[in-house]
C-alpha cells in the first residue's frame, strides 16, 4: 500500500508508492556516455584556456595563470545568470519588488583529462575539487552583497549539463534560496523544541538503518527517509558544523572518498545515469549555527516532475528508500 511520508526538516510530505515499486532495471535509461567531444575544441581543456574568462582561482603543479600546469581550475561563467558588477538597488515594482541581477557565477573544471569523469578520478583529485569550492566561498564570503553560495554539480545532459568536460557550478545569490530557507526554518523550529540539531539526530537514528548506504568515522551517507526522488542519497557530516567553508583538511579528505564511492556504487546500479548534486550550506554572513548542518544531496535523473507535483507540492518516488539503500549498498564498488 503507497505511505506518506513527512520530511523531518522541511515538513514536506512525500508519497512513497511501493505498487509502483520500482528497481534500477524498470528505469527509462538515460545513460550517460564517456566524454566523446575533441579536446582540441573543448574550452575546459588544457590549452584551451583562452576560450575561457581569465582564471580567479587554480591548484596548479607548473606554468602561470591562464596557461596549462593546472589541476583544477575556476573561471567566471561566459554565459552567467548573474553578474558581479553593480549594486542590488532593491526597490518596488508596484505591489513587488525587484533588484539588480548582482551575483557571482562560476565553474569549477575538476580536471584537465577530457575524458575523466568525477567518479573515476583519483581521492586526491576530488579532494582538490573540493578545496576549490571551499576557496571560493571563502572568498566570496567576503562581498557582503552576497548572502549565499550554490554549490551544484550537472552531470549528463539530462542533468542540464552543457558541455561534456567535468565541472562543477557556483553561484552567489544576494538572498537564501527559498528550499535551504525552509531547512533553515525547519532546523531552527526543531532546536527550539528539543535543543539539539536535527541534522545530528538524523545521523544518530540512520547509523544502522536499513536507508544506511555506507559509514565512515566523518560521515554518513543515507537514502533520505522521505526521498523526493528515487535513490535521492545524502551525504551528511557527523560533527556537527553549519558551514561548508568552514571544514578542515582531513574532513574534505575523507569526503572525497565518500562521495567518489557514492557515485560510482550509484553509477553501477543505475548504469552511469545522469545526476545532479547540491551542497546545502548556512547563509554567508551568519555567524555559526547550533541548529543547522551542511550536507551534499545526490539526486540521480530517473523520474520526471509532472503536473501532480508541480499543483501540489507532493512528489511521488516509486522506490521506497530503503529498497534504493539496499541496492546501493549492495552494489560492490566503493
Amino acid at each position: 500500500m503507497p505511505e506518506l511520508r513527512k520530511d523531518p526538516v522541511t515538513g514536506r510530505w512525500v508519497i512513497i508508492a511501493e505498487e509502483r515499486s520500482r528497481r534500477p532495471s524498470d528505469f527509462l535509461r538515460e545513460s550517460v556516455p564517456p566524454p566523446a567531444l575533441d579536446g582540441r575544441i573543448c574550452p575546459f581543456c588544457p590549452g584551451q584556456e583562452a576560450k575561457t574568462p581569465p582564471e580567479v582561482f587554480a591548484w596548479r603543479t607548473a606554468g602561470r595563470a591562464n596557461e596549462p600546469g593546472w589541476d583544477v581550475r575556476v573561471v567566471p561563467n561566459k554565459f552567467p545568470a548573474l553578474r558581479i558588477e553593480g549594486g542590488l538597488d532593491r526597490r518596488p515594482d508596484g505591489m513587488f519588488d525587484r533588484m539588480n541581477g548582482v551575483g557571482a557565477h562560476e565553474v569549477i573544471i575538476e580536471t584537465p583529462d577530457h575524458g575523466a569523469v568525477l567518479s573515476t578520478l583519483a581521492d586526491r583529485q576530488i579532494e582538490l575539487v573540493l578545496s576549490a569550492f571551499r576557496e571560493r566561498v571563502a572568498d566570496l564570503k567576503r562581498d557582503r552583497r552576497f548572502g549565499y553560495t550554490m554549490l551544484f554539480k550537472n552531470h549528463g545532459a539530462a542533468a542540464g549539463a552543457s558541455l561534456e568536460h567535468s565541472h562543477s557550478q557556483l553561484v552567489a545569490l544576494p538572498a537564501t534560496p527559498k528550499r535551504v530557507q525552509e531547512e533553515l526554518d525547519g532546523a531552527r523550529r526543531y532546536f527550539e523544541f528539543k535543543e539539539r540539531c536535527i541534522f545530528c539526530d538524523i545521523v544518530r537514528q540512520e547509523a544502522g538503518s536499513p536507508r544506511l548506504v555506507l559509514e565512515t568515522g566523518r560521515f554518513l551517507v543515507i537514502a533520505a527517509y522521505a526521498a523526493r526522488f528515487p535513490f535521492e542519497t545524502w551525504i551528511i557530516p557527523k560533527d556537527h558544523d553549519s558551514h561548508f567553508e568552514y571544514a578542515d583538511g582531513p574532513t574534505l579528505a575523507n569526503l572525497a572518498w565518500v562521495l567518489g564511492a557514492t557515485l560510482r556504487k550509484m553509477e553501477r546500479t543505475l548504469e552511469r545515469p545522469p545526476y545532479n548534486f547540491m551542497i546545502h550550506t548556512a547563509p554567508l554572513q551568519d555567524p555559526a549555527m547550533q541548529h543547522y548542518h551542511w550536507h551534499l544531496e545526490l539526486i540521480p535523473r530517473l523520474s520526471r516532475i509532472a503536473g501532480f507535483e508541480w499543483g501540489s507540492g507532493f512528489y511521488i518516488n516509486p522506490t521506497p528508500p530503503e529498497e534504493a539503500a539496499k541496492f546501493l549498498r549492495e552494489s560492490g564498488v566503493g
